[in-house]
C-alpha cells in the first residue's frame, strides 16, 4: 500500500516538475527545491519505503550544469527509440560542451536539426538507435555543426489504467 502511494506521489510531481523546470529556465531562475526521497524504488519486488524526506533537490544543479549554455527542444520521431529518447521527449542541451565520439548530439545538418550519436571514428556520421534508419555519413560537402551535446532526457510517463 505504501508503494502505491509513492508511486501516486511521483505522478502528480512529473507534469509539475517539467512546466517548472521550463519556467525556472525561462525566468532565469537559480533554484528549483523538491523533495528527494532517500529510499530507492525498487523495479522489481516492492520493498518498504521510508515515510519521510530526507533532503531537498535542486532540478537546476541535476539537470543544467551550465545555464547560459543550456536549452530545452522537445523530440519527435523514433529514430533514437533503442537510447530511450521517444517522441514528445525533453531533450537539456548542453552547447558549452566538446561533443566527443558516442555523445547523443543535436546536430545541424544542411539545414536540419536531429539528435543522433556522434561517430568520429572510422569516420564521421551520426547513428540513430533505431535499426529501421541508416546512418547518416557527414561529408565535406554538407553544412553540419553540433549545435549542443545532449545530458538529460525529461520523459512523460503514461498512466495505464489496469482491470
Amino acid at each position: 500500500m505504501l508503494f502505491l502511494k509513492y508511486v501516486t506521489i511521483f505522478k502528480e510531481y512529473t507534469d509539475y516538475l517539467i512546466m517548472e523546470l521550463i519556467k525556472a529556465k525561462l525566468l532565469n531562475t537559480s533554484l528549483l527545491l523538491r523533495p528527494l526521497f532517500e529510499s530507492k524504488v525498487s523495479a522489481g519486488f516492492p520493498s518498504p519505503a521510508d515515510d519521510y524526506v530526507e533532503r531537498t533537490l535542486d532540478l537546476n544543479e541535476l539537470c543544467i550544469k551550465n545555464p547560459p549554455a543550456t536549452f530545452f527542444v522537445r523530440a519527435e520521431g523514433e529514430s533514437m527509440r533503442d537510447a530511450g529518447i521517444t517522441a514528445g521527449d525533453l531533450l537539456v542541451v548542453d552547447r558549452s560542451l566538446e561533443a566527443v565520439h558516442g555523445d547523443i548530439v543535436i546536430a545541424a545538418l544542411d539545414g536540419e536539426f536531429t539528435v543522433k550519436f556522434l561517430h568520429t571514428k572510422p569516420q564521421l556520421y551520426l547513428q540513430p538507435a533505431n535499426d529501421n534508419y541508416s546512418p547518416i555519413f557527414i561529408n565535406e560537402a554538407q553544412d553540419f555543426s553540433i549545435f549542443g551535446v545532449v545530458t538529460n532526457i525529461l520523459k512523460r510517463v503514461k498512466r495505464c489504467h489496469l482491470p
